[in-house]
């Protein structure tokens, strides 16, 4: 063990706890959109934007574009299969492969979601100028490479 002193650490300038601060302010508004008016989880809205991008996907397929962790996925999942927002389909070569899809009924949310959420996006980043837009959208994509 070192006796000497740890250098001063500033919580609020630590780029993680920011990043995390900053995620759960950006989810909780966009949460407020969906949540009351049509039921959904963040887990689910996540799973249901993904969907509609990339279906058909697997359980799994969704786990690694959302960086959600198996069971708030499979969580998800069962909720939407229960209220019919999303059809699964065994493979036929492969029984344990289950590809998702939305159903109609889904879709028909994520329409009426999408605009919704566009705007909130559109609100929160209005304090930036579209050069910083800019600049955000390559630090987060060399950020997510890293």
């Amino acid at each position: 063990m070192t006796t000497e002193p740890m250098a001063e650490f500033a919580l609020e300038r630590f780029f993680p706890y920011r990043l995390s601060v900053l995620n759960e302010q950006v989810s909780r508004a966009l949460a407020v959109l969906y949540s009351d008016r049509f039921g959904l989880t963040p887990p689910e809205w996540r799973a249901m934007a993904v969907l509609a991008g990339f279906q058909p996907l697997s359980a799994n397929g969704i786990c690694n574009r959302t960086n959600m962790d198996k069971v708030r996925v499979t969580r998800a999942i069962a909720r939407m299969l229960e209220a019919g927002l999303v059809s699964r389909q065994e493979d036929a070569q492969d029984r344990r492969y289950v590809s998702l899809r939305l159903t109609a009924k889904g879709q028909q949310v994520y329409d009426q979601i999408l605009p919704l959420v566009q705007a909130r996006e559109a609100e929160i980043l209005a304090v930036l100028s579209p050069a910083e837009i800019d600049a955000l959208d390559t630090i987060l994509r060399k950020l997510t490479r890293a």
